[in-house]
């Protein structure tokens, strides 16, 4: 399997599944995706119903390592990382209502969905750095719970320097402190003045600074990198085949901030998952959902809310979905994004929104919205749902059609929000056993302004020997 940039064309030294994971980024500050959609036969699908999750995982990852990790291997792999999740069916689906499904995707160690793809991750940087002999700097921006979770995955490790930054004072106390009580000597945190989108545009700007990405040897782990998403596709292919894919089709709703999550759930139905629709759930950040109701991709200033994690407006895996949906055009995507960071609005053109609005459909809850949803939901099914989970919840609810399964992604433990969870519920949920003494662990990390020349210094101070 070799891959193409967004904004580049395909050539002879297209590159491989090993590449693109410690790259990130690519070199023109595209993204990568497989060249060809690898499609999975029916009967495939249906032998697959049997398989646990590891090994699901792993059929599905191979995929897209062809030529550069083989199955046995990924196997192996997915079977240390998910044997030590806390639950026995890793992504458990609980009804909520009837038709309406929890997808519960928060049982790795740091309670929510990024440890689905980052555990492997870890292990799969592992593996290649190690063939390779080599070092890198891994550079992340978070809005919450990629950092906890990429530092859970590459802390200690040998061949690699982590250094996340987050917005400073824009977390959940859980949320930061998972990161910052991370002691080991690899793991670095930078709280940054600014939201998320700062943050983001910082290690963008890093990547494509030529010189300073080499120096530095730097790689990445948000959901720029396509093995986030390649490993984040076989969760909703397993819901489908346990909602009875590939003989009927089903519906997913997703709390959505930087559009991976979606994205990879889309990316299943390229596979040959049938999936009838797909719901973006947004909080007051509502971009995502402006456009997808009015074709408005227009910036907006970043509000804080009870949902942090979908505090963004700048959703970096769109321009996956809009490369596919301008016919895989780079000129056209390079153009188009080009403009929407000079102007602050996207000009998606208007036959890509009409094939995008076929599949994709948005609902967005303001904080009230929201907390109303949480309540509601533990009144009616005793459920308990944190913030984004309610909106996915709420999402899936307003787009449910009869006879097709809905299912929403339920992507943190309502532990990581206890204030919001407690408001909204008057429950208090605690945090399980290996976090319990969160509060009490030393934390460690540094504050610094927004200023890009700053935070490349604490970089530099930092970077992989």
């Amino acid at each position: 399997m070799r891959y193409r940039s967004t904004r580049g064309i395909v050539d002879a030294a297209a590159p491989d599944f090993s590449d693109i994971l410690l790259s990130g980024l690519a070199g023109d500050g595209g993204l990568y995706l497989p060249q060809h959609w690898p499609h999975i036969p029916r009967e495939t699908l249906t032998a697959w119903r049997s398989l646990s999750y590891a090994d699901l995982a792993a059929e599905v990852i191979s995929l897209f390592t062809e030529g550069s990790i083989d199955r046995e291997t990924l196997r192996n792999m997915a079977r240390d990382v998910y044997g030590k999740f806390d639950h026995a069916a890793v992504t458990p689906l609980v009804e909520v209502e009837d038709g309406l499904f929890s997808l519960e995707l928060f049982h790795g160690p740091t309670l929510a969905f990024k440890d689905m793809a980052m555990q492997m991750l870890g292990r799969l940087f592992e593996y290649v750095l190690k063939q390779r002999n080599r070092h890198v700097t891994i550079v992340g921006a978070t809005s919450g719970d990629t950092g906890s979770a990429a530092i859970e995955a590459f802390r200690g490790r040998e061949h690699v320097s982590i250094i996340i930054l987050h917005p400073h004072n824009r977390t959940s106390e859980v949320q930061r402190r998972q990161m910052t009580t991370v002691l080991d000597d690899n793991v670095h945190n930078i709280a940054v003045e600014g939201d998320f989108d700062t943050c983001q545009d910082m290690v963008k700007a890093m990547f494509a600074d030529e010189a300073f990405r080499t120096e530095c040897s730097l790689s990445a782990v948000n959901s720029i990198n396509w093995a986030r998403i390649a490993a984040q596709i076989p969760y909703y292919i397993r819901a489908a085949l346990a909602l009875g894919g590939p003989d009927r089709p089903v519906s997913f709703a997703v709390p959505t901030g930087n559009f991976g999550n979606i994205l990879a759930a889309w990316a299943a139905s390229q596979m040959g998952v049938p999936v009838e629709h797909l719901c973006v759930g947004s909080n007051r950040n509502d971009i995502l959902t402006r456009f997808l109701l009015n074709n408005d991709m227009t910036m907006r200033a970043v509000e804080p809310s009870l949902s942090p994690s979908m505090d963004i407006q700048v959703s970096s895996n769109f321009e996956r979905l809009l490369f596919e949906m301008l016919g895989r055009d780079p000129d056209r995507c390079r153009a188009i994004m080009g403009e929407f960071r000079q102007t602050g609005c996207m000009a998606v053109p208007h036959d890509a929104w009409e094939q995008i609005g076929k599949i994709f459909n948005g609902a967005a809850l303001d904080d009230a919205q929201t907390s109303a949803a949480m309540q509601r939901i533990y009144k009616q099914s005793h459920y308990l749902a944190d913030p984004h989970t309610a909106i996915g919840l709420e999402a899936g609810r307003k787009f449910r059609e009869a006879g097709v399964p809905m299912v929403a992604a339920a992507t943190a433990h309502p532990a990581k929000f206890p204030d919001a969870v407690k408001a909204a519920t008057g429950i208090h949920p605690p945090l399980p056993p290996h976090l319990a003494d969160l509060f009490e662990r030393e934390e460690r990390y540094e504050v610094l302004p927004n200023d890009l020349a700053r935070v490349k210094e604490a970089v530099r101070a930092h970077k992989a020997g």
